[in-house]
């Protein structure tokens, strides 16, 4: 029988301290989540049912349901993604794919930086002075969906980026051996083993575009409406603003009515966010490297 060392004792020791900090700390991360959902829980759980989900508020917002804005948080969030989604991926393939290392890539990279920095409520004046006035689009769903489009742009373009660079060289060169051409190779092989990472900026984009406010309340969301938006051009409500409106806005709202709305918010990129995750785990374990 071997007798443990000092040293090694030494090392298990340090090696448990270290382990033990690392959880504390994955559960001090943890737990303000846990302590806001179960506070909303508790405090909102009250009010939830399908009547309050797919009716529409009554008595100055004061009670009722939160269908119109629900409704609109989903037209905006989508029209966002169909916007934001095809340009950042085209981007990231041109800047992983055909840019190479030069001065003019270098300061593309830097634009994206700056422009992931920029404050949400300076996204929300340039989408009034461009999409609402300068193209005429007027506070619409389209001028709110393309604020928070520019203003998820960067999260797209860095995760597809990543994602692309982690594809390995091998693939492309046994392509290019094959007689496939770049654009052939990119389609067949990289963009397909890297779709996993897509996803995660699309994961994150639907996380940020759910709750902003002031992009949406400057461009295309509204106070209240009675009645649902017929096209792009129209305003919404959304659950974001809705929630902000409930809570400081509107007198005599019971006090389980904000925790109910804000729960619902929650949820919902609660659910979009693990069928995103769902979907990335399954085309990861597709993956043959």
């Amino acid at each position: 029988m071997f007798e443990e060392s000092a040293l090694n004792a030494r090392n298990k020791k340090i090696q448990l301290l270290w382990r033990t900090l690392f959880l504390v700390m994955t559960l001090l991360l943890i737990l303000p989540v846990l302590v806001i959902l179960g506070t909303l829980i508790a405090k909102g759980g009250s009010v939830i049912s399908m009547e309050f989900l797919f009716t529409y508020p009554t008595d100055g917002m004061t009670a009722g349901g939160i269908f119109p804005a629900l409704f609109g948080t989903v037209w905006l969030v989508s029209l966002a993604l169909l916007i934001s989604v095809p340009l950042g991926v085209a981007a990231a393939i041109y800047l992983s794919e055909y840019a190479g290392e030069n001065w003019f890539s270098r300061l593309i990279n830097l634009a994206i930086i700056n422009l992931a920095g920029v404050p949400s409520i300076v996204h929300a004046l340039f989408g009034v002075g461009a999409f609402v006035v300068f193209f005429g689009f007027g506070t619409s769903i389209l001028a709110a969906s393309l604020t928070l489009a520019i203003m998820t742009l960067p999260v797209v373009i860095v995760a597809t980026k990543e994602s692309l660079d982690a594809v390995p060289l091998a693939f492309r060169e046994a392509c290019w051996n094959m007689g496939a051409t770049r654009w052939q190779t990119i389609r067949k092989v990289v963009l397909p083993n890297a779709i996993s990472g897509i996803l995660t900026g699309v994961i994150l984009e639907v996380s940020r575009t759910t709750g902003e406010t002031a992009p949406i309340m400057f461009t295309g969301a509204a106070f209240f409406l009675p009645f649902l938006p017929e096209s792009v051009f129209d305003q919404t409500m959304a659950m974001s603003l809705h929630l902000f409106v409930v809570a400081t806005q509107v007198p005599g709202v019971p006090d389980a009515l904000p925790y109910g709305v804000a729960l619902v918010l929650v949820s919902m990129v609660l659910i979009m966010n693990s069928i995103s995750i769902g979907f990335r785990v399954y085309l990861r374990g597709q993956k043959k490297w």
